[in-house]
């Protein structure tokens, strides 16, 4: 059984236009690659063919992990408001003895970003903040030891 995906309907799209781009434009110029190659002469000692090859196996199998996961992909709304911290959830939540505080979307790991906001459910601190709520308190270990945060808002 394969892992679910949690992913947003814009990542869904961009991942559905890449697959599409990978099986016609890319297929083709992988097979034109190894067209040429071939007609270089003795396969044994064809460096052309050799890398046109290794490239078609590289794309063949980001093609088949793109299909593998927008088969297994469940599609995830960007403005949940429960009480409880899902994915497509933000949150605010606060280190404990920092100032500031730090506003997150929790998404699933095909979507992490860390610089635009975007954390992985899957990481440590996204699988913390999974089902709490509005005041609750979480703890992660880090290398530094363990990191406490307080959950300000769940939207």
């Amino acid at each position: 059984m394969s892992e679910k995906s949690y992913l947003t309907k814009e990542k869904h799209e961009a991942l559905a236009k890449e697959l599409e781009l990978l099986k016609t434009d890319k297929r083709r110029e992988v097979a034109e690659s190894l067209e040429y190659a071939k007609s270089l002469g003795d396969l044994s000692e064809n460096a052309e063919y050799h890398e046109a090859r290794a490239l078609q196996a590289e794309l063949e199998d980001k093609i088949s992990k793109l299909e593998n996961i927008l088969r297994d992909a469940v599609i995830v709304s960007d403005s949940k408001h429960g009480e409880k911290a899902e994915i497509g959830s933000k949150i605010t939540i606060e280190k404990e003895g920092a100032k500031e505080r730090m506003t997150y979307n929790i998404v699933g790991s095909e979507e992490s970003d860390l610089q635009n906001g975007k954390i992985s459910s899957s990481s440590p601190l996204g699988a913390a903040i999974l089902g709490k709520k509005k005041g609750d308190k979480i703890s992660i270990n880090t290398p530094k030891g363990a990191a406490k945060y307080t959950i300000i808002d769940v939207a």
